[in-house]
């Protein structure tokens, strides 16, 4: 004989059970707990869409029984696949749980950081100041840049 047993349909149900919504109850949902306002829009939110769908004619009146249906059906859907998902998890073994967690967890402190010596590619390091050749936009022996706009001058034969 399948079905519930005779001391399942007498116990009382827990507060937790008790202040569920309706529509988490009738649903059977064990795993996703919808609050009291997404059970609202999951139910009459879909109720209200199908309306405003078949008054504007997009879809017929039947729509206002099949969209409830069908968020209904997606929910226990996402239930049923939170469900796989927690039995899954459960048989990874403890070892693989930590050494996942251990990856996971922010580390939080301080780095010992180890000063050596390496080389990196074209970046150059030094102590004493490099003395640059005179830029070609600036007047021969003049610190300041050439605002004739005519360049450096060239005397030719």
């Amino acid at each position: 004989m399948t079905g519930a047993s005779r001391t399942e349909w007498a116990r009382e149900p827990t507060d937790e059970e008790r202040f569920r919504p309706l529509y988490a109850r009738l649903l059977g949902l064990r795993f996703v707990n919808p609050g009291g306002v997404l059970c609202f829009l999951f139910f009459e939110g879909a109720v209200a869409l199908a309306a405003l769908l078949a008054l504007a004619e997009l879809v017929d009146w039947s729509a206002v029984l099949i969209l409830p249906a069908a968020v209904a059906l997606m929910v226990k859907l996402n239930d049923m696949v939170a469900e796989a998902v927690v039995r899954t998890a459960a048989l990874v073994p403890e070892q693989e749980r930590d050494r996942f967690r251990r990856q996971m967890e922010p580390v939080v402190g301080r780095v010992r950081v180890d000063w050596t010596h390496r080389t990196v590619t074209g970046v150059v390091v030094a102590s004493e100041p490099i003395l640059r050749p005179p830029r070609r936009d600036r007047a021969p022996g003049s610190d300041h840049p050439d605002t004739t706009g005519q360049g450096p001058s060239v005397a030719g034969p």
